[in-house]
């Protein structure tokens, strides 16, 4: 259960929360979603991590398997459910196979060498907040320097999201 009242519905929003409910249920397909309903008990952060979220979503520069196997290898990572379920049809329709899925799931090696930096990335940045040089030229040959920033970025915004999640108890 929650730690906090969940507002998923407008008629539950305050006054001051009705413009942040509004923006991003618009931004999410006329729906309130999980972290935001919670987040709402301070409309400012529940927007700002909605407007992130957006440019992380559909404004990505990077291809939508390896955004995907970042979103879902971080849920594991920062063992969040709501994530991983949300985002595991997501990766797997991007084009991530069910041995990479699988692997994430279980924290073992993926076979697929081209998944398997993009796993290692990640997991390093999660358990260590780090990563070593060769890992992060790696994803900047792959991606350019921008792809490589947008990769801990993401990293970034689903950890806070998981955090924030497994603090309030709806992960």
């Amino acid at each position: 259960m929650p730690r906090v009242q969940m507002i998923e519905e407008r008629e539950h929003a305050s006054p001051s929360q009705i413009d942040a409910f509004d923006h991003i249920a618009a931004s999410r397909g006329g729906k309130m979603i999980r972290p935001y309903a919670a987040m709402l008990h301070r409309p400012e952060i529940a927007r700002a991590a909605a407007d992130l979220g957006a440019v992380i979503r559909f404004g990505s520069q990077l291809p939508d398997h390896v955004r995907e196997l970042v979103i879902v290898t971080t849920a594991v990572e920062r063992e969040c459910g709501f994530e991983w379920d949300s985002h595991r049809p997501l990766a797997a329709e991007a084009g991530v196979s069910e041995q990479s899925l699988d692997a994430i799931r279980e924290g073992s090696e993926v076979e697929d060498a081209d998944d398997e930096v993009v796993v290692g990335f990640v997991r390093s940045l999660c358990r260590t907040g780090k990563v070593d040089d060769e890992t992060f030229d790696i994803m900047a040959d792959r991606f350019g320097e921008p792809g490589a920033v947008e990769l801990a970025a993401i990293v970034g915004y689903y950890s806070m999201l998981a955090v924030f999640m497994n603090a309030c108890d709806v992960c």
